[in-house]
């Protein structure tokens, strides 16, 4: 049992405001193994205010970005020699499988930060120009106040996607874990603090959505980045548009994998593993339209019915585990929601259903569905679970049509035996990542997606531009 009855503010361990907790259930379990308290508006003021001091009087706005990158540069050194405890943190809480964990959940958010410690050396932070009336200095500065709001699948992966660009560009942060996964939150802050990092430049305080709204609406913050549901991505946008103040989203997505005719299959289903099923379903670039050539239709069905029945479902503390619990009850309700739809809509279970691979623990099988026309609620609306959609194509145009039709654009794929023919058709399709015969999140490039997937982009320089302001400065010759 982890327990925790106090916040990260301002650089020390702060009494909370109000008497709620938060209980972190285990998914595989169902039993409470972390108590946190429950933040309040009183708390989230507490937090901006120790932000807004650091910001406005303290010293990281105004450290060099070289010494910003190696106080960085000591939280990505403790980071490395503990992943481990990380990515044991992150699958108790939520249920990813372990063997996932270890990458995504911990190896890859360090990989951000110190992606980002590493680029300060090199980045254009101020630059002399030619103007046409005479010199100029154009002037790259913090934003300010930042609120990072961050979901549970991927908890410190979508946080260090905001606070590594965030802190070297010399901003102060309060980060808002999501109730279901705020203990490895305290962990960080704890790494925070081992790191030297000066008071109130991170500030940590988990809470509810109408707490977190209030961050988002107040005064003091100066700019929002938020990843999460495109329902909450819009409300988000129109508070920040009313206040004119800059907001990254980072959203939903509803991505399409397209198997080409000369694909080789073997390899496109083991890639689908990672590519479409990776953290149990529960990720936005998750790959969960499979596109298949009409005259392959059934050869690629019944390879992929047997990879996904045949996944290993349970513990994810186990290291054979494939498929893991989803993370609450009312998600795996979900799920199997969905699955009564595409029956009720007419695609055919391939693969699972609705019999539940164990007893204990918000478990789902593992399911595909045959016979998805695009039309279908399944073949539109994110399901964030192990259900695949199994679509047919006829022709290469086709395919792209299917996948582009779809009020989503994060990610996809295109698999294939000749690959510069692939990379022609992923420039077709309208996503802010599109792989060709495999799908990986590389941490120093940009990512993010059209349509209603988000606006702006995360990691990569591209990363760094939200976070700071610019200044012109001209003077005489």
């Amino acid at each position: 049992m982890r327990e925790h009855d106090r916040f990260f503010i301002g650089g020390e361990w702060t009494a909370p405001a109000g008497t709620g907790v938060i209980e972190v259930v285990s998914p595989h379990t169902e039993e409470v193994i972390g108590r946190v308290p429950e933040g309040t508006e009183a708390d989230m003021d507490a937090a901006v205010a120790a932000a807004r001091r650091a910001f406005d009087h303290g010293p990281w706005p105004r450290m060099t970005p070289a010494e910003r990158a190696a106080a960085l540069g000591r939280l990505s050194a403790i980071y490395a020699e503990r992943q481990q405890s990380m990515a044991d943190l992150v699958t108790d809480e939520m249920g990813s499988p372990i063997l996932f964990s270890i990458f995504g959940q911990a190896a890859l958010p360090q990989m951000v930060l110190q992606y980002y410690v590493d680029l300060a050396a090199s980045f254009a932070w101020e630059e002399e120009r030619t103007g046409m009336l005479g010199p100029v200095a154009v002037v790259r500065e913090p934003v300010g106040v930042v609120a990072a709001i961050y979901p549970w699948n991927v908890p410190q992966f979508t946080l260090m996607m905001k606070l590594a660009p965030a802190l070297i560009a010399g901003c102060t942060v309060v980060a808002k874990p999501s109730p279901e996964t705020p203990l490895d939150g305290y962990l960080l802050a704890e790494w925070i603090a081992e790191a030297g990092i000066p008071e109130g430049v991170v500030n940590i305080v988990p809470a509810g959505r109408e707490v977190g709204a209030y961050l988002v609406a107040h005064k003091d913050v100066d700019k929002v980045a938020f990843t999460g549901s495109t329902a909450a991505g819009r409300q988000i946008a129109s508070v920040c548009g009313q206040q004119l103040k800059p907001v990254t989203l980072e959203l939903g997505g509803k991505s399409a994998a397209i198997i080409l005719e000369d694909a080789d299959l073997g390899a496109a289903i083991e890639g689908f593993k990672m590519a479409s099923l990776m953290n149990n379903g529960e990720a936005c670039a998750a790959q969960t339209r499979i596109l298949a050539p009409r005259g392959r239709y059934e050869e690629v069905a019944d390879a992929l019915a047997a990879m996904v029945g045949g996944l290993t479902v349970g513990d994810p503390a186990d290291y054979g585990t494939e498929i893991g619990p989803l993370v609450a009850r009312r998600q795996q309700e979900r799920v199997e929601d969905y699955i009564r739809i595409g029956q009720d809509e007419g695609a055919k279970v391939i693969t699972g259903g609705l019999s539940r691979p164990h007893d204990r623990g918000w478990y789902v099988a593992p399911t595909v569905f045959g016979d998805v026309t695009n039309d279908m609620r399944i073949a539109q609306e994110e399901i964030f679970g192990p259900v695949l959609a199994l679509i047919p194509y006829d022709g290469e145009d086709d395919a792209v049509r299917i996948a582009n039709d779809s009020d989503y654009g994060l990610g996809g794929s295109v698999w294939t035996g000749d690959v510069a023919h692939g990379v022609d058709v992923a420039r077709r399709i309208r996503t802010g990542s599109c792989g060709v015969n495999m799908y990986i999140i590389e941490p120093n490039t940009p990512f993010g997606g059209y349509k209603a997937s988000g606006l702006g982009r995360e990691m990569g320089p591209e990363g760094l531009s939200p976070y700071l302001e610019y200044k012109t400065i001209p003077r005489p010759s």
